[in-house]
């Protein structure tokens, strides 16, 4: 055995409900080896080498955050594309400022054109929200910036993609195309706007991986600072193998491997990349692929998607749809059939996770999960449903029913509710978005999750609980839908021991008992103890990853 190190504190959270506090923490090899006070550790100590570390004397100890929904690679390549968004964002080159209307978009990439002195060199820009900055682009509009350079602009949440002309004509995209997401003018001609996943990938085409290496192994080490600040200390990058499966792995294994890398990292393959690589044979290459895994680095499960996305308002809603009486997009996998692309994977024990924010997506995805007990009953799968934005009280029941678990990225409800009542779907649904308290009532496991950076909302795992806990709307005062608050305590399981579940990981993290690993935040104050209005605000030191100490 090796030495102790004995970390003492103001005090110690382990979320483990039946020592849920101490006032030390022994850690020997990288992992926990008691929790308590020094003498109830004599047992250890007086057998063993050991040291006393008051480092965090004044600090309070609780385990690492865990956001069990992030995009990594490629989050740090678009973040190095030209920022067009309407909040402040990080890039390579420190904090890119937000541009709040529409002209404001117009003039930056006017202004960005104007400074490249090649006239045919390709334009990306990333970042545009329709709901806060005036409606989607189309190619017409594109075209008044430039009708001789290729003009994209990837949305804020990378639902749609907006071409001018010669972006068109460099996509080679047929005039007679039939791909499910190209959208036309009322006369017939494409308008340049490209919804979702399938025809998001004709749109981008090779740039792709273009977007992808303008991120490489510094994005993915300042996507990494990011989370480290956080007091993260494992994420999950959930559409792994989007572009090149070999590609990714080989970058995430190079970085998440450095010994100085903060975090923990799973990988959550997204299966319409290995349905296209691998066809029927997708679930065993991926079962093979899990061989791969370390504590550090480590596969799990597989991700479908059934609609679209909340803030680009291309999710999937029952009666009475959109205020305009639109609706959003299903995505790439027609719902009758999600259940058998699912089954292969189901059939190996592989955890299903699927993205459904609109309350008729989630319908669909419990139909599927349904479906997948009739044809093979599983206890303890794991399906999750993936940000679970507008539900309705029964859908948090049936999920219950079939033993599956949620996902939820409840800062919509703080950051987008009150732009949503208003652009696209209404009071009612935007006010009750995130129904933690229906999930909590039907005694369904939750985590929260940021989806970042492909969302408006921080990655900040102390927001998300103060959000939870508070539902204060944008104005700073509105409370909304306030049956679906939850505790301090149930807010913080779903960033700790209760994420660590979601990604299969609960033996291993997200508590502070012997044997996982030893993965700290350490916060200036405690959770329990401040005014619940201010949880977001406590200050993060810094985290302890596997034994090391790490400060922020």
């Amino acid at each position: 055995m090796g030495d102790i190190t004995v970390y003492r504190a103001r005090k110690v959270i382990t979320m483990d409900t039946g020592r849920p506090f101490a006032e030390a923490v022994a850690v020997m090899d990288g992992r926990v080896l008691s929790t308590g006070t020094l003498e109830t550790m004599k047992p250890w100590l007086d057998r063993n080498p050991h040291r006393i570390d008051d480092t965090f004397r004044d600090k309070i100890i609780m385990p690492g955050f865990i956001d069990p929904h992030t995009h990594f690679a490629f989050s740090a390549g678009y973040l190095a594309l030209h920022y067009i968004g309407p909040i402040d964002s990080p890039g390579p080159n420190g904090i890119n400022p937000g541009l709040p209307t529409r002209a404001d978009v117009m003039n930056k990439l006017r202004e960005v054109d104007r400074a490249d002195s090649d006239p045919t060199a390709p334009l990306i820009a990333w970042g545009l929200d329709p709901a806060a900055q005036g409606g989607h682009l189309d190619r017409d509009e594109l075209d008044q910036i430039s009708t001789t350079r290729p003009i994209w602009v990837i949305s804020y949440a990378p639902h749609f993609v907006y071409l001018n002309s010669p972006a068109l004509d460099h996509a080679a995209v047929p005039n007679n195309t039939n791909v499910h997401g190209v959208q036309r003018y009322p006369d017939g001609r494409l308008n340049g706007v490209f919804v979702e996943l399938e025809a998001g990938r004709i749109a981008l085409g090779a740039l792709r991986a273009e977007i992808a290496a303008r991120g490489g192994e510094d994005g993915m080490r300042r996507m990494g600072d990011i989370a480290h600040k956080a007091g993260v200390t494992t994420t999950a990058e959930m559409i792994f193998g989007k572009g090149d499966f070999e590609a990714e792995w080989k970058l995430y294994s190079k970085v998440v491997s450095e010994q100085t890398y903060p975090l923990r990292m799973g990988l959550v393959s997204l299966e319409m990349s290995l349905h296209a690589s691998h066809g029927s044979k997708a679930a065993d290459f991926l079962v093979d692929a899990m061989k791969r895994s370390s504590d550090k680095l480590f596969f799990h499960g597989v991700k479908f998607l059934s609609d679209g996305s909340f803030p680009a308002m291309s999710l999937r809603l029952n009666f009475p749809g959109y205020l305009d009486g639109s609706n959003g997009l299903r995505n790439d996998v027609p719902w009758d059939e999600l259940h058998e692309r699912m089954l292969p994977f189901w059939k190996k024990g592989i955890a299903v996770h699927c993205h459904a924010n609109g309350d008729e997506a989630v319908d669909a995805s419990l139909n599927a999960l349904a479906k997948l007990q009739e044809i093979q009953p599983r206890f303890d799968h794991r399906f999750t449903l993936e940000h679970y934005c507008i539900s309705t009280p029964d859908q948090a029941r049936r999920l219950k029913a079939l033993g599956g678990l949620a996902s939820v990225n409840n800062y919509f409800v703080h950051y987008r509710s009150q732009l949503h009542s208003e652009q696209g779907f209404g009071p009612d649904r935007s006010e009750a978005v995130a129904r933690l308290g229906s999930l909590e009532r039907e005694g369904v496991v939750f985590a929260l999750h940021s989806d970042y950076s492909l969302v408006l909302v921080p990655l900040h795992p102390l927001t998300a609980a103060w959000i939870a806990v508070n539902r204060i709307a944008l104005d700073g005062k509105t409370v909304l839908a306030p049956g679906e608050r939850i505790g301090v305590e149930r807010a913080l399981r779903a960033i700790t021991i209760d994420a660590a579940y979601v990604l299969g990981m609960e033996q291993k993290i997200g508590s502070l008992e012997p044997g996982k690993m030893a993965d700290f935040v350490i916060l200036d104050q405690d959770p329990y103890e401040v005014n619940p209005a201010n949880l977001k605000d406590i200050g993060i030191w810094g985290t302890v990853l596997g034994g090391q100490v790490q400060p922020a």
